[in-house]
């Protein structure tokens, strides 16, 4: 009974293992260093990032176990076949094979330019419930631009590696001859990192690689414009995004969905969207917004997806403006959406983020070195060839001497020795001489064969002369390109938009403008009136010991603010607050907007457009004019902290549109009257102020008020000219003022 109890105790030791019944100690570090890594290692070289012809570990072992069932050039195969052949190379399961290639196929529409030509049900990258169909119910076969991916592969232009058994060879990578990396997009989740990579229209690629090949200080962006999606929609153009993101790899871009309107049926029709939305995922979110009541001129949503393609129909209600409408479901659905950019390529066994532009190096660079391999291997079998032919030649001299050394010799193994001194060739080309056929022995055919030399010996020429010149391998590649663009001619799909060519949504402008009433009482209870409500009854109901602090007229589309006493200020829209009547005790505002435990609201202000100061009155004798611009903020945020100094409790608030004359008074029973032009706005809300009224120890300023709201009759006598200042003793007949605290004008 001790022992199992001590075992529980060491493996619930998370430094501790088991291991055939023994227990030992194992540092985390040790852990993470034996078992973690290698298995981080492997997803980042073989299954999640890209390398630089463009594709992942298992896109390759299936196109290329397609090339080897000769699926380039003949009929297509059941997919069950083909994929029960890929898992020679790669033995992760059937499903995951399968996946592999609906994603690269013609049907499913993920690229574009796929690989595979299929036949049957493949299911749509757009669509989230349309699934594929069983691998046994559907065909595929190479496309006819695979020719372009093995183009000489056979002529040792890619390194080969055992297979996982060893049983087979198969590329480390694929010769493309274009720039593939850039063409077909690519995402990919490995440990630590990802990849996200966009696709490129292929003739717009194949062309800036020209022109690059040629002008190394090409602009990419004349050429390739922005990248290019198989679903079309269109891309908000940013030409500073793009060239961010050519240069670094790394950025975004939004992409919308793109629709007609059909007056006849007063039907807007969504026949493309965005690359990384679905179908449903729209219809999702529209009727939640129907649901919500953000949304409220559409009668009915349909997917009416057929074999001709995608479909989402809107009936629209009456008079509804659908270009208004669809202002609002790009910015509140997935029909506008962003692409996120993180290009992250395997190069040499290294991870790397890198720009379009390096990108590109890097792949010129490899195929450069694809051509001179291909042209290297060219080289060597023609000066094989033609090494067997200068032996020939010496054949030529005397046939009948070489077929009496062959007669002559008793022994196989001694012809081609014997053939060797006769005519001062090396073995070689004695094997060659020895293997030709009788009835090739005259010289007809002898003369054919040796009138080839000259042609090989300039072929190799040239050869040689390619090897050593780069700017003939790149000429090289330039035809190749060329020659692709010809031969598979591909249309822009995704269209390019400005963001000036339209007008983007606000939700304000979609709010109904009417005269509303603010109240705010002193507990911090809120209502929002009509103005008909008002007149049926005007009486407030408040709870015991409360009444009434504020109250405004306003609009529905507009903003108000609530200050607090810790320094906080709640920002909220006006639309926010649900219609109440005077009798009801309205809304708990701390609750309402979350505000901290023993947080009071002392003022509720109208910020109209922004465009006035707020005058900050403290009680240790200073004053902070503030922008009113300060508090506002193009996001949606509510609470706005350090909305004011906290440096002395406030005394007084009001809110300027214009100059005024502001009296304050001390507790000392003084009064000072200035004019608040003599105070310039501050640059920050908790800006502690300047001085204005000079106090005596333990005195402090009590209140202020609009001098238009007072009794003072010798208003002289407490004005000044500057601040600070001391102000004047007041006289009983200038002492029945109106006190302002946090009114504004």
């Amino acid at each position: 009974m001790a022992k199992k109890k001590q075992e529980k105790k060491n493996f619930d030791n998370p430094n501790v293992i088991g291991l055939h019944g023994q227990v030992v100690e194992q540092s985390i570090s040790d852990t993470l260093e034996v078992n973690f890594m290698p298995y981080a290692m492997s997803v980042i070289m073989s299954r999640a990032i890209p390398e630089i012809d463009g594709f992942k570990p298992s896109h390759r072992k299936l196109l290329y176990t397609m090339y080897k069932m000769g699926l380039l050039s003949g009929g297509r195969t059941k997919s069950a076949n083909i994929v029960g052949q890929t898992m020679r190379l790669n033995p992760h399961g059937d499903a995951a094979i399968y996946e592999t290639m609906v994603r690269l196929s013609s049907g499913y529409e993920a690229l574009l330019t796929p690989f595979v030509d299929s036949k049957g049900n493949f299911g749509k990258v757009y669509s989230r419930d349309m699934a594929y169909a069983a691998s046994r119910y559907t065909e595929a076969k190479l496309s006819p631009i695979c020719a372009e991916l093995f183009r000489d592969i056979d002529k040792e232009t890619v390194d080969f590696a055992d297979n996982y058994d060893g049983s087979m060879k198969e590329p480390q990578l694929l010769p493309t001859a274009f720039p593939n990396v850039l063409v077909s997009a690519n995402t990919g989740i490995a440990v630590g990192m990802a990849s996200q990579i966009c696709g490129f229209n292929l003739n717009e690629v194949c062309e800036t690689t020209i022109r690059y090949l040629k002008d190394p200080e090409h602009d990419f962006i004349s050429t390739m414009p922005a990248p290019d999606f198989p679903t079309g929609g269109e891309i908000v153009y940013n030409r500073a995004e793009i060239e961010n993101i050519y240069k670094t790899g790394r950025g975004s871009f939004k992409v919308r969905a793109r629709w007609r309107f059909l007056p006849q049926e007063n039907i807007i029709e969504i026949y493309e969207l965005p690359y990384t939305t679905t179908c449903e995922a729209v219809i999702d979110k529209v009727a939640e917004l129907i649901k919500l009541g953000k949304i409220k001129e559409i009668n009915d949503m349909r997917d009416e997806t057929d074999l001709s393609g995608l479909r989402l129909a809107i009936d629209l209600k009456r008079k509804t403006d659908p270009e208004k409408l669809m202002q609002k479901l790009f910015k509140m659905c997935p029909l506008e959406d962003s692409f996120s950019c993180n290009f992250n390529i395997l190069v040499a066994g290294n991870p790397k983020v890198m720009g379009v532009y390096e990108i590109l190096d890097e792949w010129i660079a490899w195929r450069m070195e694809c051509v001179r391999r291909r042209v290297y291997f060219e080289l060597a079998k023609k000066k094989d060839k033609l090494h067997l032919l200068k032996g020939l030649e010496r054949i030529l001299l005397d046939i009948d001497k070489a077929i009496d050394i062959i007669r002559n010799t008793e022994l196989e193994s001694e012809v081609v020795p014997n053939l060797m001194m006769g005519f001062g060739i090396d073995e070689i080309q004695a094997e060659y001489v020895a293997e030709i056929k009788l009835r090739n022995i005259n010289r007809e055919y002898i003369l054919k064969r040796t009138r080839e030399t000259a042609d090989l010996e300039r072929d190799i020429e040239e050869l040689e002369a390619t090897l050593n010149s780069q700017r003939k391998i790149k000429a090289i590649i330039v035809d190749e390109l060329k020659q692709i663009i010809k031969k598979f001619p591909s249309p822009r799909k995704t269209g390019i938009i400005y963001a000036s060519d339209f007008q983007e949504y606000r939700e304000e402008d979609d709010v109904e403008d009417y005269p509303v009433t603010l109240f705010l009482s002193k507990e911090g209870y809120f209502k929002k009136i009509l103005p008909q409500s008002l007149r049926m009854n005007s009486e407030q109901k408040y709870k015991d010991g409360d009444g009434l602090m504020q109250s405004f007229e306003s609009a529905n589309n507009r903003e108000v603010l609530f200050l607090t006493d810790k320094q906080q200020m709640y920002k909220c829209k006006v639309a926010d607050f649900e219609e109440l009547k005077a009798s009801v005790l309205g809304l708990y505002l701390p609750t309402v907007l979350e505000m901290d435990e023993g947080e009071n609201i002392i003022s509720m202000l109208d910020p109209g457009d922004y465009s006035g100061n707020i005058l900050y009155i403290f009680q240790n004798g200073k004053a902070a004019r503030i922008e009113m611009s300060a508090y506002e903020t193009k996001t949606n945020r509510r609470k706005l902290i350090n909305a004011y100094s906290d440096k002395s409790p406030l005394a007084a608030m009001v809110i300027l549109n214009e100059e005024k004359d502001l009296v304050t008074y001390s507790s000392d029973g003084r009064a000072l009257v200035f004019n608040t032009s003599l105070l310039q706005p501050k640059s920050s809300k908790n800006a502690q102020g300047v001085q204005i009224m000079n106090l005596k120890q333990r005195r402090i300023l009590e209140r202020a008020a609009l001098l238009e709201d007072t009794q003072i009759s010798n208003v002289s006598r407490y004005r000044v000219k500057t601040v600070p200042a001391a102000g004047a003793i007041l006289k009983p007949e200038d002492k029945e003022e109106q006190q302002l605290s946090f009114l504004g004008d």
